[in-house]
């Protein structure tokens, strides 16, 4: 008797394969779809954000001034930088300008936020109408009018000359004019504001009913309660907020009326930079300086990840 082989199981031994391919040509058509839809943001992140990063790099190491090429000197331009009077004066606004203007915006926002999270009437209006100087703040033309309300003779100067206090107008004044800045950042507490709204309604209601029973007070509830709650609420705004203090810019130079003054009572370190860069072609020496501030922000917020672990409580460290 002659043995015939069954072709059936070889051709089930092709399907396998068959399907492997097909399914790694449908892979290939999908990643090449995926490239294709993100193909304006890589384009955009190289030409606008990665390629401008390192051409700044390369500028720090050289004097170029915008209408010749670049010649290395190294580390020239960080030596100037530490020795230059008006970048340490920089240094000392802003810091001064974060240290002030940050923690006055998130106590408002979060005291504001308090408030909202009890239910009342017209609770959407008062959200709205809080949040709007947000939208607004940073443009030139609320620059322009809060600048008209702190000058001599405006609304401000009249209402304090009114109650005795006789300062002149915050604008023209050097030891008041970075407070009228702080006043304007701290006006615009909108963003950080429903950021810790959205944190207190994650609150749940149980535990502030059992602190009632033991007879905790209102400040004992928001100490022991609220405040543990919302810390990781409170980190991510403290880190935003002190990021987004360090790069401030249009504010002061507007305030200041591109002066960045009086005194170089506004010099902010970014309006610095500007005047470097723009204005007297340093390009170079802008370029390190701006480098600077990249490696002082990185510090800041290494130093403000390190400190959560003693105050900022997440879920999965209660469980």
């Amino acid at each position: 008797m002659t043995l015939v082989k069954d072709p059936v199981p070889a051709a089930r031994s092709t399907r396998p394969a068959a399907s492997a391919t097909t399914e790694r040509t449908g892979r290939r058509r999908e990643n090449l779809a995926g490239y294709l839809f993100m193909s304006p943001w890589i384009a955009g992140f190289l030409l606008l954000t990665a390629g401008p990063m390192v051409a700044s790099l390369y500028f720090a190491f050289t004097d170029y001034n915008l209408f010749s090429s670049p010649r290395w000197v190294g580390l020239d331009n960080f030596t100037k930088m530490f020795a230059d009077p008006r970048w340490q004066k920089s240094v000392e606004v802003t810091a001064k300008y974060v240290i002030i203007g940050t923690p006055l915006k998130l106590l408002l926002a979060l005291g504001v936020a308090l408030l909202l999270a009890q239910s009342r009437r017209g609770q959407a209006f008062y959200r709205a109408a809080f949040y709007a100087p947000s939208l607004i703040g940073a443009s030139v033309s609320v620059g322009f009018v809060w600048r008209s309300l702190f000058s001599d003779g405006a609304i401000v100067d009249r209402t304090q000359s009114f109650f005795g206090w006789h300062v002149g107008g915050w604008v023209g004044n050097a030891d008041w004019v970075l407070y009228c800045l702080v006043a304007l950042t701290v006006w615009q507490f909108g963003a950080p504001m429903v950021i810790f709204l959205a944190g207190l309604k994650q609150v749940p209601r149980e535990l502030y009913e059992a602190a009632e029973v033991d007879g905790a007070g209102p400040f004992r509830k928001f100490w022991t309660i609220t405040l543990p709650m919302i810390s990781p609420v409170l980190f991510f705004n403290v880190l935003l907020e002190t990021i987004h203090s360090f790069q401030i810019f249009g504010s002061a130079y507007v305030l200041s009326n591109t002066q960045c003054g009086p005194a170089d009572a506004t010099l902010v370190y970014t309006c610095y930079l500007y005047q470097q860069g723009f204005k007297n072609a340093q390009m170079g020496f802008a370029s390190a300086m701006a480098w600077m501030l990249l490696l002082a922000v990185a510090l800041v917020t290494a130093v403000l990840f390190w400190s959560q672990k003693k105050w900022v409580h997440y879920e999965e460290d209660a469980r």
